[in-house]
C-alpha cells in the first residue's frame, strides 16, 4: 500500500506512512493535530517551453488544414472567375466592354452556331495545329510551338486575336491585339498591367492610348513589321507608329517590345493571310480556290465541270476535283 503522508499542523512536520503517529516527534502534538495531505495529480505545465512548441505546431497544422479545404472548396469558383476576366479582356480588345453576361457575349462572338469555340493553336512557322484548345493556353506558357489565336465574328465581319505578354517598369504587362481580315490592320487592342505607376505607366490601360492603335498597319511596304509605339511619331510613318504616354518611357518600351516580339511569332501566319492564301488563315470558313480549268476534251464535249473542295488548312492549294456524273 502507498504511503500517506501526514502534516502536523502545529509544527508543520510532514509525517510518511499509513496513517498519522500517535505523538508528533518534534512538539508532542497529539495524533488529532495531524491531517492527510491531499497530493495533487501531476499534469502537462502549460508555463513550460515545450508545452508552447506542441501547442504553437499543433495550431498551425490545424489552420493549415482549414486553409487547404478552404482553398480547394474555391478554387472551382476562382478558376472561372479566372476564365471570365480572360473572356472579358479578349472582347474589350474588339471594343465590347460592360457586357451584362460577359460568357454568353463571348460564345455569341467566339463559337455562334458552330459546335465549338474558334480558338485555335498555331506555331511560329504559320502552321495550324489544333482547332480547340487556344483559350486553355496560359499565357506565361505560350511557345513558338503553341500560340493560340482566337477568330471572332463582329457584326459579319472576321477578326483575328493573337495574346500578348511583356514587362513594363515593375511588373509584367499584357493584352490582346485584334485584327482585320486582312491580317494587317489593327482592328482593336487591349493593355493591362501588373503595377505599373498610376497616372504613369499604367495608362496603357486607359482607352486613350489603346484607341491610338486602331487603324494601324502592321507591315509596311516592304513586308517588314512596322507597328510600334513611339515617343514621336516620325513624319511619313504615321500609318504604323503609335505615339507613347507622356512620362511613361520605360513601360511604352516594353509595349514596344512585347508587340514586335509577339508579332515576329505569329509573322509566318500573318503574312500567308496577307498574300491572300486564304485556306491557310481562314479555319472558321476554309477558303477555296478555282484553279484554270482544264483544256476540252472530246468527252467532256467542249465543256469540263468542277467541283471545289474546302482547303486543308496546312496546304498551300484548294482542292479542285472534276465532278463526276
Amino acid at each position: 500500500m502507498a504511503a500517506k503522508k501526514f502534516v502536523c499542523k502545529v509544527c508543520g512536520y510532514v509525517h510518511e506512512g499509513s496513517s498519522a503517529p500517535g505523538v508528533c516527534p518534534l512538539c508532542k502534538a497529539g495524533a488529532s493535530e495531524f491531517e492527510a495531505v491531499k497530493e495533487e495529480k501531476k499534469g502537462i505545465n502549460t508555463n513550460s517551453d515545450v508545452y508552447a512548441i506542441l501547442y504553437s505546431i499543433v495550431l498551425v497544422v490545424i489552420v493549415a488544414f482549414l486553409l487547404a479545404g478552404v482553398s480547394s472548396a474555391l478554387k472551382p469558383t476562382q478558376d472561372a472567375n479566372i476564365k471570365l476576366d480572360k473572356k472579358k479582356q479578349i472582347l474589350a480588345s474588339l471594343g465590347i466592354k460592360n457586357e451584362a453576361d460577359p460568357a454568353a457575349k463571348y460564345e455569341e462572338v467566339f463559337k455562334g452556331d458552330e459546335k465549338e469555340f474558334r480558338e485555335y493553336i498555331i506555331n511560329s512557322k504559320g502552321k495550324l495545329l489544333e482547332k480547340k484548345g487556344g483559350f486553355d493556353v496560359p499565357n506565361d506558357q505560350i511557345t513558338d510551338d503553341k500560340l493560340p489565336l482566337y477568330v471572332a465574328k463582329v457584326d459579319g465581319k472576321t477578326k483575328y486575336i493573337i495574346p500578348m505578354v511583356g514587362n513594363g517598369l515593375w511588373g509584367g504587362i499584357w493584352g490582346y491585339l485584334a485584327l482585320d481580315d486582312d491580317m494587317n490592320t489593327v482592328y482593336g487592342v487591349y493593355f493591362s498591367h501588373a503595377s505599373e505607376t498610376p497616372g504613369l505607366g499604367a495608362e496603357i490601360a486607359s482607352d486613350k492610348f489603346q484607341k491610338r492603335f486602331k487603324g494601324k498597319k502592321i507591315f509596311n511596304e516592304n513586308g517588314e513589321i512596322a507597328l510600334s509605339v513611339k515617343k514621336k511619331v516620325e513624319k511619313g510613318l504615321e500609318n504604323y507608329q503609335v505615339d507613347a504616354v507622356s512620362g511613361a518611357t520605360i513601360t511604352c518600351n516594353g509595349v514596344d517590345l512585347m508587340l514586335a516580339e509577339t508579332l515576329n511569332q505569329y509573322k509566318a501566319y500573318l503574312k500567308k493571310v496577307n498574300n491572300d492564301i486564304q485556306e491557310l488563315a481562314s479555319p472558321l470558313k476554309p477558303a477555296t480556290e478555282v484553279l484554270p480549268a482544264a483544256a476540252p476534251g472530246p468527252e467532256s464535249g467542249g465543256n469540263v465541270a468542277t467541283e471545289v473542295v474546302p482547303a486543308d488548312p496546312n496546304n498551300n492549294k484548294a482542292n479542285v476535283e472534276p465532278l463526276k456524273k
